[in-house]
């Protein structure tokens, strides 16, 4: 489903530099501070054993808290996690298509070398994945065994981001492979790196006005990327997305459910509680359920993903 920059923008257009401040539109009253996060996922799939051997020897994570039946992942030499793993036996796997709910969680490598070290990885274990140039970012996509994606990517320097008007200018184009693994240099790839992060996360949704209204209009995010078709991208802070949507699953696409695999929950990482408990009331004023457990606060999409809001 991706659009080329040629597509979207023609092929001599350059746009302005996107510098602090010139691209996105605030919502009209509570507005996400500038330091949120992304923080972990918590996934529900069929087979732990399965998938925690794809989380460490093809995603190159690490277990830091195991039990019976959940596991959670971080980067090697970081303490924070990334990924929990939930079985649920028999879960069944996503769809081709999809399901309403995730498209993909994106891993932030640190740098550009970083992502061209497991660039050599994946050639190396024989994983298949497709790749894009998004004019920000550099990026591959990956299916875990039970077909829940996975994005890995790096962001290009911030002064090297364009826009056009008040939109950021992002794209599919093919990627840099070569220079990738030439970035790389002799250092091999030895796991997920200190300094990975949750980047963002990608949602499968029925309708952009509907996202819009609940991720934008009453959660707090900045729209972003608004003409790239049949998604919505939206960030804190000058990010080029903390959240993407999109509806590319088909109208007929159903939530997945709790017989499915899925994600379970994604989580946003709020500087403080009063951050959290403002958020809390800007929904609730958008007409949107929240709930509170301990000081995070918990509501659900209109497709019903769920999400975590966490005093980072």
């Amino acid at each position: 489903m991706g659009a080329s920059a040629d597509d979207l923008f023609g092929g001599a257009a350059r746009g302005e530099p996107a510098t602090p401040g010139s691209f996105g539109e605030a919502p009209a009253a509570f507005r996400l501070p500038d330091s949120t996060r992304v923080g972990p996922v918590r996934l529900e799939i069929a087979d732990l054993a399965r998938s925690l051997d794809y989380y460490t020897g093809v995603l190159g994570l690490r277990a830091i808290d195991r039990g019976a039946t959940e596991v959670t992942l971080g980067a090697h030499g970081d303490a924070r996690p990334l990924v929990t793993l939930v079985q649920r036996a028999g879960a069944r796997p996503a769809p081709r298509r999809g399901r309403l709910g995730l498209y993909h969680f994106a891993i932030l490598l640190p740098d550009r070398a970083s992502l061209g070290r497991f660039v050599t990885h994946l050639a190396d274990v024989g994983a298949r994945a497709g790749a894009a140039d998004h004019l920000v970012s550099e990026a591959f996509y990956l299916q875990d065994p039970d077909n829940l994606g996975i994005e890995v990517y790096a962001d290009r320097p911030r002064e090297a981001w364009r826009r056009q008007g008040r939109q950021l200018m992002m794209a599919t184009d093919p990627i840099d492979a070569a220079g990738l693994v030439q970035a790389a240099g002799a250092t091999p790839w030895d796991g997920m790196p200190l300094g990975t992060a949750m980047g963002h996360v990608h949602l499968h949704v029925g309708a952009i006005d509907a996202a819009r209204a609940f991720y934008s209009d009453a959660l707090g995010f900045d729209r972003i990327v608004w003409s790239y078709p049949g998604a919505l991208f939206l960030s804190a802070g000058g990010y080029h997305h903390h959240l993407g949507t999109n509806t590319w699953a088909g109208a007929d696409a159903r939530p997945a459910g709790e017989g499915d695999a899925r994600l379970a929950e994604w989580t946003l990482e709020l500087p403080g509680a009063a951050a959290v408990e403002a958020a809390a009331e800007s929904l609730a004023r958008g007409g949107f359920a929240t709930e509170r457990r301990g000081g995070d606060v918990i509501t659900r999409d209109p497709w019903g993903t769920q999400l975590r809001l966490l005093r980072g």
